[in-house]
C-alpha cells in the first residue's frame, strides 16, 4: 500500500487516541499542545527502539493523573512533575534490565492463559464507562449513527471502506451532529495559529519521586497486557521479537522525553489496538503517520482546535466498537488456549479479575492481574491436586 493511501489509516489512528490523550492535560493542568507533541515524538522514538516491529501508539497515561494534578495544578510545580516522570523512566529501565537478565520466557511461564485472557478483556471492559457514560450518552442518536455507519463500512462496504470504517463513522457522525446543531467553531476562531510546547527543566524532590516512581510498576503491567492483546491481533509474538525489554525501554525513553516537553507519562494505547483489530492493517508506518499528525496538531493550535469540535457522542459511538473488540480478544485467547472453565479455581480467578479490574477506577488492570496471579500460584487446587489448571485442556 502506497504512502498516500496510508494517510487515511493514520488519521483514523490519530482520532482513536486523541480523546484520551488530551483528557489527561485537561484534568491535570498540563498544556494540551505539549501533550500532543510529546505523544507523537514519544511514539516515533518507541518505534525506533522497537525497530518498527510493535505497531502500537503511545499516548497519555491515566495512571499518573492524581500525582500530576497535585504537582501541576495544586502545587503549581510542573518542574517537579517533570522530575517525577524522569524517575518513572528510570524504573522502566531497571525493570527492562531485570527482564533481560532473568529472561522473559521465565517470567512469561508464571502468567497462565487463565489470567492473560480475562486481563485482556478487562482492558476493553474497563473503558466501557468512558465510551457509554462519558461520551455516547451525551447524544445517543449521534453515537448510534457513528456506530452503525462504522459497522456497515466494516462488514458490508467495499474494500476501500473496510480498512477505514472508523474514519468513515467519524465523518458521517460529525456531519450528522453538525446538521442537528451540536458543532461549534468558536474555539477554532480564538485558537492560536502556532502553539509552542512548554519545555520544562526538572526539579527533583524526594516527595515527587516517591509519589510517581512506584506507579511505573502499574503501567508496566498494563504494557504487558497490551502486548498480549497485540500478539493476539497480529498473530505474532511481540514479546519475543523485538522482545518485551525493548518495549519497556521504548516506553521509558518516551516518558523521559515527555518530561522535558511538558507532557504526561506515555503508555501504549488500547484504543489503537482496537483499530488494528478492526482494520487488520498492521503496518507500523501507519502508526508513525498518526504520530506525525499528532505533532502537527500540537504545533498548530487551530488544527487541534478543529479536532476539538468533534462532539463527544461521535467518539462515543466509535469507542463502543473499539473497546468491545479489545474485550473480545481476551475471550478469544481463553477459547484458543482451551482453558478449562469447568474447573472451580479457574472460574474464581476469572471472576476476581473481572470484578476488580472493572470495579476499580484507577489501576484496576494492574491490581486485578496481581490478584489473579496470587490466586493461581498460592491457593492449591484440591480437585486437580497440583495440576496446571491454567494451561491448555488436554
Amino acid at each position: 500500500m502506497g504512502s498516500i493511501r496510508k494517510l487515511p489509516l493514520s488519521v483514523q489512528h490519530m482520532f482513536a487516541m486523541f480523546g484520551s490523550t488530551v483528557l489527561v492535560p485537561y484534568l491535570t493542568g498540563l498544556d494540551v499542545g505539549s501533550t500532543l507533541v510529546a505523544s507523537g515524538v514519544g511514539t516515533l522514538i518507541f518505534h525506533l527502539i522497537t525497530r518498527g516491529k510493535v505497531p502500537a501508539y503511545l499516548g497519555s497515561s491515566f495512571a499518573f493523573i492524581a500525582p500530576l494534578t497535585l504537582f501541576v495544578s495544586k502545587s503549581h510545580s510542573p518542574a517537579q512533575a517533570a522530575a517525577g516522570l524522569i524517575s518513572v523512566s528510570v524504573v522502566y529501565a531497571i525493570v527492562s534490565l531485570l527482564v533481560t537478565w532473568f529472561g522473559f520466557q521465565r517470567i512469561r511461564k508464571v502468567i497462565p492463559p487463565v489470567v492473560v485472557g480475562p486481563v485482556v478483556s478487562v482492558i476493553g471492559l474497563a473503558l466501557a464507562g468512558t465510551a457509554v457514560t462519558s461520551l455516547a450518552s451525551t447524544h445517543w442518536d449521534v453515537a448510534i449513527v457513528s456506530l452503525v455507519v462504522s459497522i456497515v463500512a466494516s462488514l458490508a462496504g467495499p474494500k476501500q471502506t473496510r480498512i477505514v470504517p472508523l474514519l468513515i463513522g467519524i465523518v458521517v457522525g460529525y456531519i450528522y451532529a453538525y446538521i442537528r446543531g451540536d458543532v461549534s467553531f468558536s474555539q477554532v476562531i480564538h485558537a492560536p495559529v502556532i502553539a509552542v510546547p512548554h519545555f520544562e527543566w526538572p526539579h527533583f524532590t524526594v516527595s515527587v519521586v516517591l509519589a510517581m516512581a512506584p506507579i511505573a510498576l502499574v503501567t508496566i503491567i498494563e504494557d504487558l497486557g497490551h502486548m498480549f492483546v497485540l500478539t493476539e491481533i497480529i498473530e505474532r509474538d511481540v514479546t519475543v521479537n523485538p522482545g518485551f525489554p525493548r518495549v519497556l525501554i521504548g516506553n521509558g525513553v518516551a516518558t523521559f522525553i515527555a518530561a522535558f516537553l511538558g507532557g504526561p507519562a506515555q503508555t501504549t494505547y488500547a484504543e489503537n489496538l482496537g483499530v488494528l483489530a478492526i482494520t487488520r492493517q498492521f503496518s507500523s508506518r501507519i502508526i508513525q503517520g498518526a504520530a506525525v499528525f499528532a505533532i502537527i496538531l500540537g504545533l498548530f493550535g487551530k488544527v487541534g482546535a478543529l479536532i476539538h469540535t468533534i462532539p463527544p457522542a461521535v467518539m462515543g459511538g466509535i469507542s463502543i466498537l473499539l473497546f468491545g473488540m479489545i474485550a473480545t480478544m481476551g475471550i478469544r485467547h481463553v477459547v484458543e488456549e482451551r482453558v478449562d472453565l469447568t474447573n472451580m479455581k479457574n472460574l474464581i480467578i476469572v471472576s476476581v479479575i473481572f470484578i476488580i479490574g472493572i470495579g476499580l477506577p484507577n489501576n484496576g488492570i494492574a491490581i486485578s492481574t496481581l490478584a489473579g496471579l496470587l490466586i493461581y500460584w498460592l491457593i492449591p487446587d484440591a480437585a486437580l491436586r497440583g495440576k496446571d489448571t491454567g494451561q491448555a485442556k488436554a
